[in-house]
């Protein structure tokens, strides 16, 4: 059985995953982390929850470390050396928490700077330096702009969630940050999806790249047990709160369409006395990490979400995610039901699915290459002869605001709309750390399987 010592990796860095809990690799960190230490670019595409995070940031630190010394003393002036570039705030803060979490008995240190927060905190920290930056692209060229950051000594390129990053418009600044980035470096693409956007993007960043994709194209964790309950439209809250009590589920990640939709919600549930809170880009930051941090405790019981946290959201054993309302694009739903069976753990993905979703949910059952199996709850048997009425689409925020709050800085970069996300910390963009849309229309012919009903028992 391979080791994370066996592939390269130094004693510093070996006892620091150990303590954190891991022992063996995951696929995607056995094939990229000796992959990154050879010093190649690199193209990898691995399934959200499968340890994609420490497959880039070990190996990284081992190149550090390897390279040149570091200052004996963390806090000592450094130039930033590793640029790591991912679409969210959430995802930000949660990269460079690895980072300092894996490089703890190194002399590495890391910091993270996203938008939405103050940017002086930032400066003084870019002034200190860092070896290992993360940081989200609109708010990267701000301090870019400023001439409040240095990027002549970057070695290493990583683009995190590549396929995220072109979904939410930020094409125009990845190529503003590449003209700015030192010609010579190693670049590393990770994408949880590859689409013909991602190929022309890595045909263009990367050279002569080793490629890597642990599961098939555009696949679900298999570990994650799917299922559908059909159900009204209006029908739906009651059909959530009946399964989260009856099977007595104490950590649900619940997906709406908008953020309206998941206000209206939360407000809901608390009526039915279920513990719920929403996390969406109209929440302050402050009830953003709030939520989120009563979520991960254990004292949430439910967290209402819009896709802003699809791919930021990192709990160890999530059981439980559920579509509230089917995602209008296919490649949502691997992400947001990626929540749940994180690093090899079993967990349920559950979608309420409306007339108004046959549709979407063709869609996604297209896009993964497999059914998913459907079950009626007895009490919430669907009118065979409901009609379907138009999906209102996710809102975007207005271009001309800019991207202040949604991971990026300041001004209008690019006319792709984009969408906001959240944040799981504060302290965490202003200090250093130690390393350590297919609309739905009318209802098409349904081929899928006839769902099993259910007295109630199988709805989890």
């Amino acid at each position: 059985m391979t080791t994370f010592s066996d592939l390269g990796l130094s004693e510093s860095i070996v006892r620091a995953v150990s303590e954190h809990g891991y022992t063996t690799p995951t696929p995607i960190q056995a094939q990229a982390i000796p992959a990154v230490i050879k010093g190649g670019d690199l193209l990898a595409g691995a399934q959200t929850g499968t340890g994609k995070t420490a497959g880039f940031t070990l190996p990284i630190l081992e190149r550090l470390l390897r390279s040149a010394p570091a200052p004996k003393n963390k806090t000592d002036r450094r130039n930033i050396r590793v640029l790591v570039l991912t679409p969210t705030r959430e995802l930000a803060a949660q990269v460079e928490e690895s980072v300092a979490t894996y490089g703890k008995h190194t002399p590495l240190n890391s910091g993270v700077i996203f938008g939405g927060v103050g940017i002086n905190p930032q400066v003084k920290l870019l002034k200190t330096g860092v070896d290992v930056l993360v940081a989200t692209p609109g708010r990267l060229l701000d301090h870019h702009q400023q001439g409040t950051i240095d990027l002549r000594h970057i070695e290493i390129l990583v683009l995190d969630e590549a396929d995220r990053m072109l979904d939410m418009g930020f094409i125009h600044d990845i190529k503003k940050v590449l003209a700015i980035l030192p010609a010579k470096r190693q670049n590393l693409l990770f994408s949880a999806t590859f689409s013909d956007d991602i190929k022309t993007l890595a045909d263009k960043l990367l050279n002569n790249p080793a490629m890597i994709e642990v599961a098939r194209r555009n696949s679900t964790v298999e570990v994650i047990a799917q299922k559908v309950h059909p159900v009204d439209r209006d029908k739906k809250q009651a059909m959530l709160a009946h399964l989260i009590k009856t099977h007595k589920w104490t950590q649900v990640l619940v997906f709406t369409r908008t953020k309206h939709g998941a206000n209206k919600l939360v407000e809901q549930l608390i009526r039915d006395e279920i513990n719920a809170m929403a996390i969406h880009g109209n929440k302050s930051q402050s009830a953003r990490t709030k939520a989120l941090a009563e979520f991960k405790d254990g004292s949430l019981t439910v967290l209402v979400a819009t896709d802003i946290a699809a791919r930021g959201i990192d709990i160890d054993q999530l059981p439980h995610v559920v579509n509230y309302d089917l995602p209008n694009v296919a490649e949502d739903y691997v992400h947001r039901i990626g929540r749940t069976g994180r690093a090899g753990a079993t967990g349920e993905a559950v979608s309420l699915v409306c007339v108004d979703e046959f549709k979407l949910l063709a869609d996604i059952e297209k896009f993964i290459k497999r059914q998913i199996p459907q079950e009626i709850i007895d009490g919430f048997i669907p009118d065979p002869h409901a009609k379907a009425q138009p999906i209102q689409l996710r809102s975007f925020p207005n271009p001309a605001q800019g991207r202040g709050g949604n991971g990026g800085g300041g001004g209008n970069r690019s006319k792709a709309p984009s969408r906001p996300q959240g944040a799981t910390k504060a302290a965490g963009s202003n200090v250093a750390r130690n390393a350590g849309p297919k609309p739905a229309g009318a209802k098409p012919a349904f081929k899928q399987s006839t769902p099993r009903r259910s007295g109630g028992r199988g709805g989890a």
